[in-house]
């Protein structure tokens, strides 16, 4: 996992979208938001809606990685009480494996399903070779699962290169990004958490969180219901570029 951090507030964002630009400086694949796939979309493109147009709704999605863990089930209660579907990019060796029946739930709940490979290799310190592997060994594991292979992956830290891209655009997946994060591997206090998420929200904002951090998933309900009070409409990353459809290789960075 990323080494742990004490910066908060507007540090906590600068060095956001310092270790973005880092990751993904040597990259000359395609790099879009959300927002302007949506809006560039052709008039015939076949993107689900979901509960909401985004074109018209002040969305925002919410994300977990590296699950499931052992408290994703009571995640998943609290987002079905709230009507709230989010995406979940799943770690295969450790998490996939060991929770199938978390896995199917999160498929039949609504929620989308996606990569976090397998191990949870720092992509571009690998060869195309190994990338491919993990990758793929978790497309296969979820797909045996659910029925269908993911088209959506994050790469572990947000490490992404020409490599990472090209590997994604061969094995169909989009690489997804984030625009505001707790940093939850680094605190169990789940009031900063929230307070980290409810500073950085923005509209056609993607949230980075962990559900497999023990002061995660007690702080989702005040995220949610803050971000519901303030007009937003929780979407999955798919929903929220609708009636875009994601493009394999292509980079989603709000």
């Amino acid at each position: 996992m990323p080494k742990k951090t004490t910066l908060l507030g507007g540090g906590l964002a600068a060095a956001l979208v310092t270790t973005l630009t880092l990751a993904l400086g040597s990259c000359s694949m395609d790099t879009t938001a959300p927002g302007s796939a949506r809006q560039d979309a052709a008039s015939d493109a076949k993107g689900s809606f979901g509960r909401a147009d985004c074109r018209k709704a002040k969305c925002i999605a919410l994300t977990f990685d590296a699950g499931p863990g052992k408290d994703t089930p009571e995640l998943l209660d609290m987002l079905k009480e709230r009507k709230v579907h989010a995406t979940f990019f799943l770690l295969g060796k450790n998490h996939v494996l060991k929770h199938p029946g978390t896995v199917r739930r999160i498929q039949d709940e609504g929620h989308e399903v996606a990569n976090h490979t397998w191990t949870h290799k720092i992509l571009t310190e690998e060869e195309p070779g190994e990338i491919r592997a993990e990758l793929e060994k978790t497309q296969v594991a979820i797909e045996k699962i659910t029925g269908e292979r993911p088209r959506l992956m994050r790469p572990p830290q947000g490490r992404t290169d020409d490599k990472v891209s090209e590997v994604s655009k061969e094995l169909g997946l989009s690489q997804v990004l984030w625009s505001a994060t707790a940093k939850d591997y680094s605190t169990n206090d789940s009031a900063l958490i929230t307070k980290r998420i409810l500073d950085q929200a923005s509209k056609d904002g993607i949230i980075l969180l962990h559900d497999i951090y023990p002061g995660t998933v007690p702080a989702v309900p005040g995220i949610v219901d803050a971000l519901q009070k303030d007009g937003y409409t929780f979407v999955t990353v798919s929903e929220l570029m609708a009636p875009a459809v994601p493009e394999p290789g292509t980079i989603y960075r709000p």
